[in-house]
């Protein structure tokens, strides 16, 4: 009997827990498939701004992954991944031992790089939504805070590459304070190395600007856009705010009780330096079947793959990887190692079409981008209250995925078909001449 191919992922978040359910159910028992992670849980990032202010307790918004896999037959590490080595085929595990593979899927999303701003991150002055168990620390720091409320900065830093949950935690911090009858003694201000407001790292999708803008102002939230941290103390954070040019045209010392700054990001530890394998950051490059040049039987989504900006600013923003862009890579790559075990050459592309639900609290912000980088054959942007309903509502849906390990229900691939919106590119139309009788 032929040994089986062996499949690892690096990675069990959104992008890689759902490549695993996506490989098992794609490839059934042609190949073995194990799980590489630094945790046993799976944590529903999107909810981290309602753990922030305790609208959701953790164990909510989580999954105890092991029990999850075993039922679907996926082999489980939790040992995390020390250093990849790609040149052997070798994953080299936290606790000494190694993973050998035929196939790698890299789905390990970033590593927080709070280290390059002196006094950034959990274990400086500003908290944390990147992490679940930083956003608990964080409702720690919130009951503190309004106990003495004051001054507010939320936002994003430069280089930063997720700009809708500063929003959605900026917009959520303002209901939760008129909520309990105290935002009138708390000015909020919203920092972000966008050039403008809404721009989110995309250059903008349909209406965004005029409607994240009119939101902030109907919220009294000022703004600071081109903003560079240059450092943050305790209750105060120096920022320079930057002209087309790259000079400093001013200087902000903004003062504050509490603060939540998104970092930027960077490749994990793991990868960072593999020639051929990663960009000076250490994120992964691909091509457009997400596939590493250097290392063919090497693969990557989500969070951790290169992408490059979607054209120059004043100050460093990077590209978003949104929740379905990365499903649609998932697709693609599960597809793609079912081809090459089957000895075809892979041919699907991920749409990167992307569907985003921004929450406020009591309304929000929906956009739809396809593909997610401009040019886009769809361009929509809309909010309203029913945001808020359609947040919570996708949040039940995906943890439920997540707990039964199905990569996607039928009702889902029905809504996306009704909607147009599709996870593999089609084929570009064949040109159509003139009729020539």
């Amino acid at each position: 009997m032929m040994t089986r191919p062996k499949i690892v992922i690096m990675g069990a978040g959104l992008g890689g827990a759902v490549a695993a359910f996506e490989l098992r159910h794609t490839l059934r028992d042609k190949a073995d498939v194990t799980v590489v992670s630094d945790t046993e849980t799976f944590s529903f990032v999107p909810s981290n701004p309602w753990v922030a202010v305790r609208w959701r307790k953790p164990g909510q918004v989580q999954v105890h992954l092991p029990p999850v896999f075993a039922r679907h037959g996926i082999g489980f590490s939790a040992a995390g991944a020390k250093r990849l080595h790609p040149a052997e085929n070798r994953v080299e595990l936290g606790d000494g031992s190694s993973l050998d593979y035929d196939y790698l899927v890299i789905a390990t999303g970033p590593e927080l790089a709070f280290d390059e701003i002196e006094g950034l991150g959990p274990d400086g002055h500003t908290v944390s939504i990147c992490q679940t168990n930083h956003a608990s620390a964080a409702a720690d720091a919130f009951d503190r805070f309004v106990e003495k409320p004051g001054p507010v900065v939320i936002g994003a830093v430069q280089g930063a590459s997720c700009y809708g949950p500063a929003y959605e935690f900026a917009m959520i911090v303002d209901a939760e304070l008129r909520r309990r009858r105290i935002r009138d003694r708390v000015p909020i201000t919203f920092v972000t190395a966008e050039p403008y407001i809404g721009h989110l790292g995309l250059d903008g999708v349909g209406d965004t600007k005029s409607l994240l803008e009119g939101k902030l102002r109907g919220r009294d939230v000022k703004w600071i856009t081109n903003a560079r941290v240059s450092s943050v103390e305790k209750g105060l954070m120096h920022v320079e705010e930057v002209a087309a040019d790259g000079s400093v045209s001013a200087r902000h010392d903004l003062p504050f009780e509490f603060a939540m700054m998104l970092p930027a990001f960077r490749g994990i530890a793991a990868l960072r330096g593999i020639d051929g394998l990663v960009n000076p950051r250490g994120f992964v490059t691909v091509d457009s079947r997400q596939r590493n040049a250097a290392f063919p039987n090497i693969f990557a989504l989500g969070v951790c793959i290169a992408i490059p900006p979607s054209g120059p600013t004043p100050v460093p923003v990077g590209v978003p990887k949104t929740g379905f862009m990365i499903e649609s890579m998932v697709t693609a790559v599960a597809r793609n190692i079912g081809q090459l075990i089957d000895g075809v050459e892979p041919t699907n592309e991920a749409s990167w079409n992307a569907v985003c639900l921004a929450d406020f609290g009591d309304g929000g912000v929906a956009f739809v981008a396809q593909p997610q980088i401009p040019p886009r054959n769809v361009n929509w942007s809309a909010s309203g209250r029913w945001v808020h309903l359609a947040k919570v509502l996708f949040e039940r849906y995906f943890i439920r995925k997540v707990r039964r390990g199905s990569p996607e229900p039928f009702y889902e691939r029905m809504v996306l078909h009704m909607l147009g919106i599709e996870k593999i590119k089609r084929a570009a139309p064949r040109p159509v001449g003139p009729d020539r009788g």
